[in-house]
């Protein structure tokens, strides 16, 4: 039976993986989502990185009928211990602590890997899983550096394996059906997309060099980062304002909407990168921008912008979270949830679709678990049907390499000019150095 049921998932694997270079979307059907196996063929998954939104992300995978996590990995042994109770309340069936992944890449009953740890671990995870046989639900970012997503590329080549970025956005179906309407020219030619994101953070203060709490594995939390010493501002969640271990404001939440954006406008690399910003609120540990604007050009006359305020939360078109698109003949508004609106020329609101989901977008650990799932389910079909997933990893890393330059065009503090067939940058050497990172001896990532 278990060879079966793994020679199923085999064939469904390799019709994903060759329908999904060509960049193929699916269909959007939510009933299409309800023809799902037997429980007898589940996908056994691994969950990496289990506190706050990990714990979600398992609950969720957990709670699908056709899933079972089976190990939990967490460097944070009382994450562990929190995540473990909760999926087993929800699936009834106990699975593994195993507080490193590696091991639980040795199972050959696992055929999922969720990543969900902090960002630099998402390509050096993902990468040791598809060379392990796995398939990966990878939270985005899907990389630290471009670099590592041109690593995420040719591993799925490379090991036939499924790759799905964590923008949920994707599935959900009033979106899908918004920017089904933007292709088929309820606004004629949209030629600008502006996204932004928007909170209310505190300031992190400035971290003292204290002792590795008993709790935690701190040398598996830096993997493949080099070491640096432990500080109490740093873990959890803080990790994303170090350029060393994060990505800042940009990659954090502007990936989810700058991915709209980039789906709606129909393109792939800029011509043309631009930031400015910085850390204007507090004078503390915050390295990265909490207030930063990146304007990405394209070679077809159109450009998307993306506006981040962490630490002012005044809402921009009602909503904390959005895009909007302009174009010849009108705007469409996406919202924070699974809703938008349609506006002519004068303003006039023409159509609203309304969200039928409680969402809420400023929630760290679970904004929309009903549509989330739907995300989940699209992924099992790709492993089991062949079916081409809606956020294959070459998808995702175009979008993530979006707001990237715009990091790298940041820390240089100049704009970047890009060649558009590829996504590189042109000329620079000095924004170059920022393509990759330096790595822990004996942790670099491979294919």
């Amino acid at each position: 039976m278990k060879k079966s049921r793994r020679d199923f998932l085999k064939k469904g694997t390799e019709g994903a993986f060759l329908l999904s270079l060509g960049g193929i979307l699916p269909g959007f059907s939510a009933k299409a989502y309800a023809n799902i196996l037997g429980a007898n063929d589940k996908i056994l998954a691994a969950s990496m990185g289990v506190n706050s939104r990990g714990l979600a992300v398992a609950k969720n995978f957990a709670n699908q009928p056709n899933s079972e996590v089976i190990h939990i990995c967490d460097v944070d042994a009382r994450a562990s211990e929190i995540c473990i109770e909760a999926v087993e309340k929800v699936q009834e069936k106990r699975p593994f602590n195993t507080p490193d992944f590696r091991k639980a890449l040795e199972d050959k009953d696992v055929d999922v890997l969720i990543v969900t740890a902090p960002d630099h671990w998402h390509a050096p995870a993902a990468l040791l899983a598809c060379s392990a046989g796995k398939h990966v639900y990878l939270e985005k970012p899907c990389s630290h550096n471009p670099k590592e997503g041109e690593m995420l590329l040719e591993s799925a080549k490379r090991h036939k394996r499924v790759l799905q970025m964590g923008n949920q956005r994707r599935s959900w179906p009033n979106v899908a059906m918004a920017i089904k309407e933007l292709h088929n020219g309820i606004i004629g030619r949209p030629y600008y997309a502006k996204t932004w994101y928007t909170n209310n953070r505190d300031t992190i203060g400035i971290g003292k060099n204290t002792a590795v709490p008993s709790w935690l594995n701190y040398d598996l939390w830096q993997g493949p980062a080099p070491r640096k010493p432990f500080k109490d501002n740093l873990i959890h969640y803080n990790w994303h304002w170090f350029w060393h271990w994060g990505t800042g404001e940009a990659l954090n939440n502007g990936t989810h909407m700058v991915d709209l954006a980039r789906w709606g406008l129909g393109v792939d690399f800029p011509v043309k990168v631009n930031s400015s910003g910085g850390r204007f609120r507090f004078q503390d540990d915050w390295e990265t921008p909490d207030t930063q604007m990146i304007s990405i050009e394209f070679a077809n006359k159109s450009m998307i912008t993306w506006e981040g305020r962490s630490c002012n939360g005044k809402l921009d078109e009602g909503n904390s979270v959005g895009v909007i698109f302009y174009g010849e003949n009108g705007s469409m508004l996406i919202e924070s949830g699974n809703a938008y609106k349609i506006f002519d020329l004068q303003n006039k609101l023409v159509k609203e679709v309304k969200n039928d989901f409680e969402i809420d977008p400023r929630n760290l650990q679970n904004p929309s678990q009903q549509l989330d799932a739907l995300h989940i389910q699209n992924f099992f079909d790709g492993i089991r049907k062949g079916s081409p997933v809606i956020s294959d990893i070459d998808g995702g890393y175009k979008s993530t390499l979006l707001v990237q330059l715009g990091n790298i065009s940041q820390r240089t503090g100049r704009t970047l000019n890009i060649d558009n067939t590829n996504g590189h940058i042109m000329n620079d050497k000095e924004a170059l150095k920022f393509w990759s990172r330096t790595y822990e001896s004996g942790w670099e990532p491979k294919i």
